[in-house]
């Protein structure tokens, strides 16, 4: 089977997303995201379309191949839901992540934390994503990579230059240096 080839590849469509849908439901159901099935399957044939030599037939049958994506994607779903599920309970505990030094008031770290929050807002998007899942999600520039689909240095340099650009967008407010330095410290 060629999957090149338009009519090969809407019968191996036709034939194996059935198989797609069940080995994505199997781990996506029980989390109660059984909507995102679809998307699943469709990610796998939009993969196997835009890459097909990375099938490799003399390593398996291209149904096992497919069901192998289907779970795959399934799992990176299920587990990108969930460190965003964390990355939002971080950011709802902040101020209890920030220094709770008796000198530093309750006034001040409210401060801190709302200007810790303008400068993330100020960030571009994918340098405002890439340091929540890093600090807040916590996972690792390689686990970022591999979620996003992402080059490694891509993802590191925008977690780099988004904290920079933090540092730079808090040592201009009127926070002190050293509660400026803890809180970017905190985001590493």
């Amino acid at each position: 089977m060629d999957l090149r080839d338009p009519h090969d590849f809407a019968r191996a469509y036709a034939e194996l997303a059935p198989t797609a849908a069940s080995a994505a439901a199997a781990v996506l159901a029980p989390a109660g995201r059984r909507g995102d099935v679809e998307d699943v399957v469709h990610d796998v044939f939009i993969r196997l379309w835009g890459e097909p030599q990375r099938f490799d037939p003399s390593r398996g049958p291209l149904g096992a191949y497919v069901r192998l994506i289907a779970r795959s994607r399934a799992l990176d779903l299920l587990r990108s839901g969930q460190a965003a599920g964390r990355a939002t309970e971080r950011m709802a505990a902040a101020p209890a992540a920030l220094p709770t030094d008796p000198v530093v008031s309750e006034a001040e770290r409210h401060e801190v934390r709302a200007a810790l929050l303008r400068a993330m807002a100020s960030l571009p998007l994918p340098q405002r994503e890439a340091i929540a899942m890093a600090c807040w999600g916590d996972l690792t520039a390689n686990e970022i990579a591999a979620r996003s689909g992402l080059p490694l240095g891509t993802v590191k340099g925008r977690i780099r230059l988004g904290l920079a650009r933090m540092r730079g967008e808090l040592e201009g407010s009127e926070l002190t240096a050293a509660t400026v330095m803890t809180m970017i410290s905190s985001l590493l």
